[in-house]
């Protein structure tokens, strides 16, 4: 029976055990596994951390990786300013990592001969460049990086660089060792020697190349989407590739690392990142860094977009796994009773209708205003003199009928009129007012006495009549027995019998008017006004003042 209650107890516990441990999870490869990328050399690099981390969800970012320039040897020995950007972002959490490329020859990328850098190796294999290397190592102990991993003379067994090892490998490995020695002398230092050659046997196989043992921490390796090697299967079983890598480390007693991989000569090739990420978290290596610029990235490059997804998901922080929903049972539900609401009739009061008072509208009467009464203004007759006239003129009748004259008795016949006398100009009607009609002017100039024709009678103008002075000449006297013409005109006395000549048409006879202002308000009332005055200046003057 205890036996039975011991099973059951041990059963119920390891069946409560299986049901509290998580279930793995595939997502998130290498989460423990410090990873990085080159996004570039300087302080700009270091400033993109924290995007590229973003963009991978979060991802703690913990391998910075930059490279020393190898154009002379101030800057092998750290003489640029960047590294201290570096060493401050190092300094800042205890579980990162700084990764140093640190070229072994200066030059390093002028394609020197091997002629050349046999030579070159073999001064270095005898110390000649040893101090070079002690100022690097002290450089980086002051800055407070004493830790950093260093990767000398990396891709050694390539043709790239004029640090590689194939023109005189034997001593390119003691050249090695004496930079490797120079750098431990220095007090304070932690350095991390990596060894990484390029995937594949280049120009040489790399393991000629290895120095030994006492000399290298960590055995790296430059891996890229290129040959040799068509698959990421070649790639992994070729002489030196992979697969070899591991093992030769392993044999060796040491850490693996790939301080370089990447796309490159087959493109956007999701396929290679996905199996290379897998190998990484199969094999874990103390570090790995993706070159991040174009070809070989998959943030900063945006050529490689399925590369990209690909990346991204693979390294994304755990996400929790879909969540199992608990059934969930319904709980019967048991309907209330409705019971109806009686609805009282609301009584309607009817709204008194009030009626609008009619206010009527006030009249109010409008004020007259009394026309003030505007005296006539007397205006003077303006006194034109009388010229001297030795001959009689023409009567120019006043606005009054003119009396009929009678023929001279001494001429019984009919006065014939002159074809060319002068007419008088009657004065042109004006509008009712104190308007003073305009007196006739006499011209200046005497003309030859003619008979004047018969003159038309003016129409009166109701206007205060003003007497207009005229020259009176004397006339004939009439025989009791003759009567008036039914159309008197005035006669003058004939002349002495002469040759007569057509005179030329009158000129320049005219009227002059000028309006009178009496001012606004007095112009409305009584009417615009005017003074005329007429002007005849002779038959034969040709004179026109205005």
């Amino acid at each position: 029976m205890s036996t039975c209650i011991g099973t059951v107890t041990a059963g119920l516990l390891a069946t409560g055990a299986a049901l509290a441990a998580p279930e793995a999870h595939k997502g998130g490869q290498g989460s423990d596994i410090a990873m990085g990328a080159y996004l570039d050399y300087g302080p700009s690099g270091i400033a993109r951390i924290p995007s590229l981390s973003r963009w991978l969800g979060g991802k703690e970012i913990r391998v910075g990786h930059t490279y020393l320039p190898g154009d002379r040897w101030a800057g092998i020995e750290g003489n640029v300013s960047f590294l201290e950007d570096w060493a401050e972002w190092r300094q800042a959490k205890d579980d990162r990592m700084f990764v140093l490329n640190v070229p072994m020859q200066e030059r390093n990328e002028e394609r020197v001969p091997d002629r050349q850098v046999a030579r070159l190796i073999r001064a270095g294999a005898e110390g000649a460049y040893d101090h070079h290397f002690r100022k690097l190592a002290e450089r980086l102990v002051e800055l407070g990086v004493p830790d950093t991993v260093i990767v000398l003379g990396w891709e050694m067994n390539g043709t790239t660089y004029t640090h590689r090892c194939a023109p005189d490998p034997e001593n390119w490995k003691a050249y090695w060792r004496r930079v490797v020695k120079a750098m431990r002398s220095v007090p304070g230092q932690e350095f991390r020697f990596d060894f990484a050659p390029n995937r594949g046997k280049d120009a040489i196989g790399w393991t000629e190349c290895y120095p030994g043992d006492d000399v290298v921490d960590i055995v790296g390796m430059d891996s890229y989407d290129q040959d040799p090697g068509r698959s990421f299967d070649d790639q992994v079983s070729q002489p030196y590739g992979l697969q070899q890598h591991v093992d030769f480390a392993k044999a060796h007693g040491k850490g693996i690392s790939y301080p370089e991989w990447g796309l490159f000569r087959r493109g956007d090739n999701p396929e290679y990142v996905r199996r290379m990420l897998k190998w990484i978290e199969q094999h874990r290596p103390i570090y790995h860094t993706i070159t991040d610029y174009c070809p070989h990235g998959v943030w900063q490059c945006k050529t490689n977009p399925q590369s990209s997804k690909v990346f991204r998901d693979a390294l994304a922080p755990d996400r929790p796994g879909p969540v199992t929903p608990t059934p969930v049972i319904p709980t019967p539900v048991i309907p209330t009773p409705v019971v109806p609401t009686p609805v009282v009739p609301t009584p309607v009061v009817p709204t008194p209708v009030v009626p609008t008072p009619q206010i009527p509208t006030p009249q109010v009467p409008t004020p007259v205003v009394p026309t003030p009464v505007v005296p006539t203004p007397q205006v003077p007759t303006p006194q034109i003199p009388k010229p001297e006239v030795p001959a009689p003129s023409p009567v120019v009748p006043s606005p009054a009928v003119p009396a009929p004259v009678s023929p001279s008795p001494a001429a019984p016949s009919p006065a014939v009129p002159s074809p060319e006398a002068p007419a008088p100009v009657s004065p042109a009607p004006v509008e009712p007012g104190p308007a003073v009609p305009s007196p006739a002017v006499p011209s200046p100039e005497v003309p030859a006495p003619v008979s004047p024709a018969p003159v038309e009678t003016p129409v009166p103008v109701p206007s205060p009549a003003v007497p207009v002075p005229s020259p009176e000449s004397p006339a004939p006297s009439a025989s009791p027995s003759t009567k008036p013409s039914p159309k008197p005109s005035p006669v003058a006395p004939k002349p002495d019998p002469a040759p007569t000549t057509p005179l030329p048409p009158l000129v320049n006879s005219k009227q002059w008017c000028m309006p009178l202002n009496f001012g606004e308000w007095l112009s409305k009332l009584i009417g615009a006004q005017s003074l005329c005055v007429k002007f005849d200046w002779g038959k034969d003057s040709g004179f026109w003042p205005f």
